[in-house]
């Protein structure tokens, strides 16, 4: 039986939601990667976002869909970081995110969100521009300190995917939507985990795999 068969005799749900299901499952595998300071969470990522790129473009998320290529390239940045950007190209520890940096990245994402927003009203058909580009700017800003471990980058995603949860509702990527609880709840043990290994010495902190 040929490809084209399988597809044809899978159900109507699989066949419209299939892609779906196949970027989450990768999604969620990331996060879980990602909590354990595992670097094969970067690769799978990018695996992850490049499905959801397609998704995204089919449901006119155009900003999320620039996002997805974004953190592609963004992954790239995070395994260096992590396995070169510690003391002496070793790997990179958890760390709290300095004041200025904090500031700086506040900053920047106020600006940010509305200069894309105002470009994706005037000159795209997007859908919710104000809210794609809310969650797009935070993303970007909570991905940036997750390539250099600064542990409040899961306080961030944890705001960002709680806008996600009603955004892919809305659209009827209800996979998606359910996703957003499991990487909230993975996040919650991500800070938990990283927050227990800042507070050991860095002698005994728990390598990168």
């Amino acid at each position: 039986m040929s490809l084209a068969d399988l597809l044809a005799a899978a159900p109507e749900w699989l066949r419209t939601h299939g892609l779906e299901l196949l970027a989450v499952l990768w999604g969620i595998l990331t996060v879980w990667l990602t909590v354990r300071q595992n670097l094969w969470c970067w690769p799978v990522g990018s695996a992850s976002n490049a499905l959801f790129t397609l998704i995204f473009f089919r449901e006119k998320l155009y900003a999320d869909v620039v996002l997805q290529v974004i953190y592609i390239g963004v992954n790239f940045y995070g395994w260096y970081e992590w396995r070169y950007g510690g003391r002496n190209k070793t790997p990179l520890r958890g760390s709290l995110a300095p004041a200025r940096a904090r500031l700086r990245l506040g900053l920047l994402s106020v600006a940010g969100i509305a200069a894309l927003s105002t470009a994706l009203n005037r000159f795209t058909d997007a859908s919710l521009p104000y809210w794609d580009a809310t969650t797009t700017i935070l993303s970007l800003a909570a991905q940036y300190m997750l390539a250099r471990k600064w542990i409040e980058n899961w306080w961030v995603w944890i705001s960002v995917n709680t806008l996600y949860i009603g955004i892919y509702a809305y659209k009827g990527l209800y996979l998606t939507s359910a996703q957003q609880l499991i990487f909230i709840w993975l996040s919650v043990l991500g800070f938990r985990a990283w927050r227990a290994e800042l507070r050991r010495p860095a002698a005994v902190a728990s390598p990168v795999a």
